[in-house]
């Protein structure tokens, strides 16, 4: 397999990020309010394929991307992807969490509650700009838990042209 597959861009456009989150609040929605179990996989497999690869294998990703991003008015934001791909991993956690609980306990009011709270981040993320699982990894790489070689090209964004960026739009 292609280790360039499992990659995350870095810097992410925002306007994409942003426009991934509203999807994410909408398919949360549904899974909360039809408790259809296949819902809740595909907002897993989602995360999941978000945080390994990017956009490059979620189909939410790549709808985002090549078809809504291009079609705004919208000029692209670029920031720094680690944090992004944390805020993912954050999102991975809960959703499969959601998707266990439904799939393998039948608990559909605890992985509703589960999706509820990832829904409220995502709608942070999506309608106000505000990335909480990128707030955390600042705290974190202030704590000394995430290295700095970790954030150095997050430090370097500016440095970066949008021309050279995969994955950005």
């Amino acid at each position: 397999m292609n280790s360039s597959l499992f990659s995350f861009p870095n810097p992410v456009n925002e306007v994409s990020a942003r426009l991934v989150a509203g999807g994410v609040v909408l398919i949360a929605i549904a899974a909360i309010v039809s408790a259809q179990p296949w819902i809740f996989l595909v907002l897993a497999y989602g995360f999941v394929a978000r945080v390994l690869t990017g956009p490059t294998l979620s189909p939410l990703g790549q709808f985002v991307t090549r078809v809504v991003t291009p079609a705004l008015p919208f000029d692209e934001k670029l920031v720094p992807g680690p944090p992004k791909r944390f805020a993912q991993g954050i999102g991975a956690i809960f959703s499969v969490t959601a998707a266990l609980l439904v799939i393998g306990f039948d608990q559909v009011g605890a992985a509703s509650i589960v999706l509820a709270v990832l829904a409220a981040f995502a709608i942070l993320e999506s309608v106000f700009g505000v990335c909480v699982g990128c707030k955390v990894f600042a705290l974190l790489m202030r704590a000394g838990l995430i290295p700095t070689e970790v954030c150095e090209s997050c430090n370097n964004i500016s440095l970066r042209s949008p021309a050279t960026v995969v994955g950005s739009r």
